[in-house]
């Protein structure tokens, strides 16, 4: 779960990460006050999406006086900012984030992240930080410097003091570096986060340690543990289609392709949409059904793909065992069907628990469809469909 600047400012700051002073705001006005109760010269008016690249878009101004924040705040808010990670539609900035500008001696770069290879955290860092990291780290990849964390997100000291030589961080602003990294890596582990970014991390003249910029990404899975969260997962959502999938037990994530998918388990998911791309097709989803799901609840996650006018066919590729069974998902696109205008043709592949009673209950209900005995074959069949070659 993608959560705002303001917010990942919010937790960070918690744990004692050094942040700029400032408050988020909905209206013109909101922003002006927000400026006004700061004792600051200068102000940075930050647009709040849920993507990054928004200095290099635009949605980022830096304002000298409390009534050019407001200035800055009137073209932000309601605007659609389009990013390098948004997509070509862009997100409509609903708010904004004004807060202290801060004088900087230094620009680098932190990322707190799990390494997927290793099964462990671990910090990325650079000097290079500000908006072109990603470009010169993509074209230099040995601008970024590695260390790896125990479990613990302990790190041993002469790893540490060989990670801050990396960063070139001079003697003066050691201890602050020093505590502003403890701190996000406290921060990470007690909020189960996946990923912690501050860029830029900005060296002060007087050696400060400050977190100008901060992402954070929280795991899902582990959001049961965090209640406080909820209302951030529910502002996290980014469209109608991720609302309606959380509030329905769906994992639901909107592609660009034409072949809706149904699974159950995201590893069947994700090795479903690469059997789709082998095959030459483009999923339009990705969709995992949660063992809690019910019909009821997985026949919205259908409806949202019907209402898809890009998608050409449903690929349903289940495997019944745990707490969904095959038949439960057969009872829900039959409930999906019945209640919606288009009726695309259904790839249907069942195995495990119940798979023959699905099966009866597509072939008695006359949905139209038709099985394939493997999941590479109900993939091929899918493409085949979706390109005109369905015949």
């Amino acid at each position: 779960m993608y959560i705002p600047e303001y917010h990942a400012k919010e937790i960070l700051a918690r744990y004692g990460v050094t942040v700029p002073a400032g408050g988020i705001a909905r209206s013109v006005t909101e922003a002006e006050d927000r400026a006004r109760a700061l004792s600051s010269e200068r102000f940075a008016v930050k647009a709040q999406i849920l993507a990054g690249g928004r200095g290099a878009a635009g949605g980022v101004v830096m304002a000298p006086t409390p009534s050019a924040v407001g200035e800055a705040a009137a073209r932000l808010l309601g605007a659609r900012l389009v990013t390098a990670q948004t997509g070509a539609d862009g997100e409509t900035v609903e708010r904004v984030y004004v807060e202290e500008a801060v004088d900087s001696a230094a620009n680098l770069y932190l990322a707190f992240v799990i390494d997927p290879s290793a099964a462990r955290p671990m910090l990325l860092g650079s000097t290079r930080g500000g908006v072109d990291f990603e470009r010169d780290a993509q074209a230099d990849p040995s601008i970024v410097n590695t260390l790896h964390l125990g479990h613990d997100g302990a790190a041993d000291d002469a790893a540490m003091s060989g990670f801050l030589d990396g960063l070139e961080v001079p003697a003066p602003a050691r201890d602050a570096v020093r505590t502003l990294i403890d701190a996000t890596i406290r921060a990470a582990l007690r909020n189960d986060a996946l990923f912690v970014e501050i860029n830029p991390l900005i060296l002060t003249p007087d050696n400060r340690a400050v977190a100008v910029d901060a992402k954070m990404i929280l795991d899902d899975s582990a959001l049961f543990r965090h209640p406080e969260f909820e209302s951030t997962a529910r502002e996290a959502v980014r469209d109608d289609y991720e609302r309606i999938a959380r509030e329905n037990d769906l994992n639901f994530v909107r592609l660009d392709g034409n072949i809706g998918v149904v699974v159950n388990g995201a590893g069947l998911g994700l090795a479903t949409n690469d059997m789709i791309a082998d095959a030459g097709g483009r999923p339009a989803n990705f969709m995992d059904i949660r063992t809690t799901a019910t019909s009821f609840q997985i026949a919205r996650g259908v409806e949202l793909l019907l209402s898809d006018p890009g998608v050409k066919v449903l690929l349903v590729n289940v495997h019944g065992g745990g707490m969904t069974v095959c038949d439960t998902v057969a009872e829900a696109l039959n409930f999906a069907y019945s209640r919606s205008d288009r009726k695309v043709p259904v790839v249907f592949r069942a195995a495990g628990q119940s798979a023959d009673w699905a099966r009866s209950i597509m072939k008695d209900r006359r949905l139209p469809h038709e099985t394939a005995p493997t999941m590479r074959a109900a993939a091929a069949r899918a493409v085949a469909i979706a390109s005109g070659k369905g015949a």
